[in-house]
């Protein structure tokens, strides 16, 4: 837009919206924080808020739409969650002193992967901003929690891996370069930002971060051999410091992620276990739900990391076991909690003091948590086992500057330091006698209007102030003619003239440069304050992650003593032995009682095939295994009366039915595509759940998939399988691979219906109960009927062997594989008594049958 024919504000608007393109402009105008043009009518259209002009410039109406500053938050918080940025343009010239437009200048650029204020934030959820960079099949993915000043960094192989740890971390935004085909294969999710490919030059970045972080490599961080990572990471970095407009002291070292380490779950995994969501998007009947009576909020976030993240480092899993356990056996969670809900967010406020954007509220509620490290700290040391012995040296108390925030904040402070009132009386000598001046201004104007009074006879005389005029002497148009000749009219009115005098011009110039320096003077405190907490942010920032851990620990005491979990056993061995486990979701929800199973996998079987009825439970029992070895790799105890965990890469699920419409996928396409990947990367180390392979094709097409990817799991990855299937055929496998072993759920009929025992039996079910489940699910009995006659029909057409029993009526159900003409006539053959003209006549007859 040419902006020559502007008007000088619309001109000053432009140049600063031209270097903020992607961003709504949020323009400073007195009250009220303005829109203009399209940034306007797209507010506008996203907040709901009136679409006005503010006059012409260059021959056309402007348009304009404003929101309160004193309300901005919630706007804002709106826009973010839209996935918005917000360049926030304050002015920061002097209007007494300006020629033209007030000079502007954007403050900060607020974006969904860069929240740090309070208002604009989930307490349980972060706002993570991810950078990707990649290089031959190869990505270096970027994560920061600005909010909490964890900046990591890691490497990755293939597309479907760099998916799954985006279903992990669940960005709010996702950096890439502008002309990469990361803008293809990420199309379809939010918060996407391209950025000029220059940012993510390896070596730049290097040198960037060692400066962030005040180092001369990032060998200490065990980063220096990484390229493709620290070119992800270097491009966050700048995309963090043009958001901020400030130093990133919080931001003081970077963590390196090796997926080795951790137990690795693809994308469909996440959503198929409902971990920290549900299918609908919702945290209803998730794990994290059942698991999560956090007493602080940075524990809350601190629990769903580990939820999402679990580990494969089996010592630091078994301190945390033995932490759980010491704080579940003295019962110190009773002790601990009651403390712990008297801490504030330290992570999040100490965040905001480092970015300089911390609010008084904030300074007042990390002296109020710094008062409970006392208690706190004492009540770790009362552990008898000593098993928190490194959170209590972490967890330090910090008496100066408890002493410090106490005699410079008042107790309830106001929510901005802008209009003053913060700085407790007492801190500075300075400040006390500038509001000494003006609270003494109301007795002195007493003293002055009675005098006043005195002195010229007129009683209606009155002494006031107001924002406009300042102070002033009113006397009503009644006594004009008794004014003294030292009174100056200020202003007229209606019905009374006001007036100042040479003595309440002093006084006036006294009180209000007393006003204004006490604000001044304030605001200068309080900025030093902020500098005096930055300068020990590490210790700080330490304690609020020692207070984290020790919450989630004491969570997860907790939650075993309410929900009776036990310790579980963890072996190096690819091995499973689970003794009456439970669903710890389905559980907490039943209204009836729940009813556990045990789970044997070893060396000497590695899979159970599962058969039983629909709504017979085995989607339950293999989720809950699942489940079970998700918690023991945290460091959670596990709903089971005893359970020995083999640690475990991976874990995969195929389970449930989905389609990718946008994507071109049917819902077998899906199916199919998920399958490979566990074919693909499964290990012997790894847990696979597999619930009805090949339902989405035709029978034998189906059963024919099912029974190879179970047979290519056994012989050549080996890994700990649940295999769930209503493909009865599949059972034949036990007998031809000893690795394999069935098992079914029961259920019985009662009268006309069916009862679900949801109990795990050895052996094959029997019976498929699909027309009792179907009559369960409302179908009318006209249908039921029907399908039981065609049913029979279909049985006595094929003539099979009944393998599965079917209805009420005891009916044979028909086979899904009948025995072809083939299969009779190899059956029938011997090999070692056939000449060589019988082999070449049974070609024949073979040939003939086909």
């Amino acid at each position: 837009m040419n902006s020559s024919n502007h008007t000088p504000v619309m001109q000053q608007f432009l140049r600063i919206k031209a270097e903020h393109p992607d961003s709504l402009l949020f323009y400073r105008m007195g009250d009220f924080y303005e829109l203009f043009f399209d940034d306007a009518k797209r507010a506008a259209e996203l907040l709901d808020i009136t679409l006005t002009a503010r006059g012409k410039s260059a021959g056309e109406p402007i348009p304009m739409a404003g929101v309160p500053y004193h309300a901005a938050e919630q706007y804002l918080a709106r826009l973010v969650k839209l996935g918005e940025s917000v360049a926030i343009c304050e002015q920061v010239g002097d209007p007494a002193k300006s020629k033209g437009p007030v000079e502007r200048q954007v403050a900060r650029i607020i974006t969904p992967g860069t929240l740090t204020d309070e208002a604009l934030m989930d307490d349980n959820a972060e706002s993570l901003l991810v950078s990707i960079y990649e290089d031959d099949g190869r990505y270096g993915v970027a994560i920061l929690a600005l909010a909490a000043g964890r900046f990591q960094v890691m490497e990755i192989n293939g597309l479907q891996s760099l998916f799954g740890e985006l279903e992990r971390i669940k960005p709010s935004e996702i950096l890439f370069p502008e002309n990469s085909q990361l803008r293809t294969q990420l199309d379809g999710r939010s918060g996407l930002r391209p950025q000029p490919g220059w940012n993510f030059d390896p070596e730049t970045a290097q040198r960037e971060l060692a400066k962030q972080f005040g180092t001369n490599d990032l060998s200490g961080f065990g980063c220096n051999d990484l390229t493709i990572g620290l070119g992800a990471a270097g491009a966050l970095l700048q995309y963090v410091q043009h958001t901020q407009r400030t130093s990133l002291p919080h931001l003081n070292s970077i963590q390196l992620l090796q997926q080795e380490k951790n137990v690795s779950i693809d994308a469909a995994s996440y959503k198929n276990l409902e971990i920290l969501s549900n299918l609908a998007g919702g945290e209803t009947h998730t794990l994290i739900e059942t698991m999560d009576h956090t007493s602080t909020a940075m524990g809350g976030r601190m629990l769903r990391r580990w939820l999402s993240n679990p580990i494969q480092n089996k010592t630091v899993l078994e301190q945390r076991l033995f932490s759980v356990e010491s704080i579940f056996e003295q019962r110190l969670h009773d002790t601990f909690q009651p403390i712990l809900r008297g801490i504030g967010d330290m992570e999040r406020i100490l965040s905001r003091i480092a970015l300089r954007s911390a609010r008084p509220r904030d300074l007042a509620r990390l002296r109020d948590s710094l008062t409970s490290l006392p208690a706190l700290q004492q009540s770790i040391r009362d552990d008898q086992r000593e098993a928190l012995g490194s959170l209590a040296q972490q967890i330090s108390t910090f008496p100066e500057i408890e002493q410090l925030l106490t005699s410079a904040i008042i107790d309830n402070p106001p929510m901005i330091i802008r209009d003053g009132g913060v700085i407790a009386t007492g801190y500075d000598i300075e400040l006390d006698e500038l509001r000494s001046i003006r609270k003494n201004a109301g007795e002195l104007l007493q003293q002055l209007e009675q005098r006043e009074r005195e002195r010229t006879g007129i009683t209606t005389l009155k002494v006031g102030y107001n924002s406009v005029h300042g102070y002033y002497i009113e006397i009503g148009k009644a006594q004009n003619g008794e004014i003294p000749v030292e009174y100056v009219r200020r202003q007229t009115l209606k019905a009374a003239e006001r007036f100042i005098t040479p003595e309440l011009k002093s006084f006036e110039d006294k009180v209000l440069s007393a006003n204004e320096r006490a604000l001044g003077r304030e605001k200068a405190l309080y900025e030093e304050l902020i500098e005096k907490l930055i300068d020990i942010l590490v210790p700080l920032q330490q304690c609020s992650l020692g207070i984290a851990e020790l919450d989630v620990l004491t969570n997860l005491a907790e939650r075993a003593e309410r929900l009776e979990w036990v310790r579980p056993q963890l072996v190096d061995e690819s091995q499973l032995a689970i003794k009456e486990g439970r669903h710890p979701v389905v559980e907490t929800v039943s209204e009836t009682p729940f009813i556990a199973n045990d789970l044997s996998l070893d060396d000497s079987t590695r899979m159970l095939i599962i058969t039983g009825p629909n709504m017979g439970g085995k989607s339950t029992f293999m989720r809950q295994n699942a489940l079970i070895v998700l918690l023991a790799h945290i460091g959670s105890f596990v709903p089971a009366t005893a359970a020995t965990i083999g640690m475990v890469d991976r874990i995969f699920t195929r389970i449930g039915a989905s389609d990718d419409l946008a994507g071109g996928r049917s819902t077998f396409m899906v199916e199919m595509t998920e399958t490979a990947n566990i074919l693909h990367n499964a290990t012997f180390r790894s847990l696979v759940l597999m619930d009805e392979i090949g339902r989405g094709t035709s029978t034998y097409d189906g059963l024919s998939l099912a029974g190879a990817c179970a047979e290519h799991l056994v012989k050549h990855q080996g890994s700990l399988s649940l295999f769930a299937t209503h493909y009865f055929e599949l059972t034949a496998m036990e007998n031809q691979l000893p690795a394999i072993k069935n098992v079914h759920l029961d259920a019985t009929e009662h009268g006309d219906g069916i009862v679900f025992l949801h109990a795990v039996r050895p052996g094959p079910a029997n019976q498929s109960y699909g027309l009792q489940v179907a009559s369960l699910a409302g179908i009318p009995q006209q249908v039921i009927k029907q399908a039981q006659e065609r049913l029979i029909e279909l049985e006595e057409e094929q003539g099979s062997q009944t393998t599965v029993a079917s209805s009420s009526t005891r009916q044979p159900q028909m086979s899904l594989f009948s025995r072809s003409a083939v299969e009779e006539l190899v059956r029938d053959m011997d090999p070692d008594q056939m000449t060589p003209k019988d082999a070449l006549d049974a070609i024949y007859q073979l040939k003939k049958s086909l």
